[in-house]
């Protein structure tokens, strides 16, 4: 038994990055446990629901929200081992192993941040757990089955988030995805902007696809002007 660990959500302009850790035998998961981008949606979402009500396995997820991430002393490094760790901190227990997703060029650059974000009681509010042993690799929730039970629990918690922002939005023709690179998340944005004068409260303000939005909308008005 030991715990896995990953991240959904680093490079969305809209939403939460959300990180989930599961701590199981792999002997425990779904036979079609994977990475959660090659699991389909409804899938992914039973497959959740599996884990959680599982006696066998234990399930964390935490959240990094737009206000944290927007934040000027900070970075999306930093940011994914802190989400990563707060996961861990609410699943391990003392002398575990734990496997993480790599969310750093450097995998042991990663995997001594994450230690000590878990281990260190200065860093997060919530208890540290001690004596564990950290390991990231890149691509484990392709290769390690409980890493990508925790992909797949962390993809449907940010699906879930985006399900949320999308309802509170009845006037606009969906939010979409959330990535920049999805017309719909850009068409909301943009038509947002030009109702509102700013970019809505679930968007990550210093993405520079907020940037733009804005830029265009004020390029716009001085045209009308």
């Amino acid at each position: 038994m030991y715990v896995g660990v990953d991240e959904a959500g680093k490079g969305p302009v809209l939403g939460p990055m959300v990180a989930a850790a599961v701590r199981t035998d792999p002997e425990s998961l779904p036979a079609d446990v994977d990475d959660s981008k090659r699991v389909a949606p409804a899938r992914r979402r039973e497959i959740a629901a599996a884990l959680r009500a599982s006696d066998a396995v234990g399930v964390a997820v935490a959240t990094v929200e737009t206000s944290e991430i927007d934040a000027p002393d900070t970075d999306m490094n930093t940011l994914t081992v802190r989400g990563q760790a707060r996961a861990v901190r609410g699943v391990a227990r003392a002398g575990d192993r734990a496997v993480a997703d790599a969310g750093d060029t450097s995998e042991d650059r990663f995997a001594r941040r994450l230690r000590e974000f878990v281990t260190d009681p200065e860093r997060e509010t919530a208890p540290p757990v001690e004596n564990v042993a950290v390991e990231a690799a890149h691509g484990a929730d392709e290769s390690d089955p409980v890493v990508g039970a925790a992909s797949i629990v962390a993809k449907v918690a940010r699906d879930a988030r985006v399900a949320a922002i999308d309802a509170a939005y009845p006037a606009y023709d969906g939010v979409g995805s959330g990535y920049p690179s999805d017309p719909t998340t850009r068409a909301f944005l943009a038509a947002y902007v030009a109702d509102h004068g700013d970019v809505p409260p679930h968007a990550r303000r210093s993405w520079s696809t907020c940037a733009d939005a804005l830029a265009a909308a004020e390029q716009s008005g001085l045209d009308e002007f």
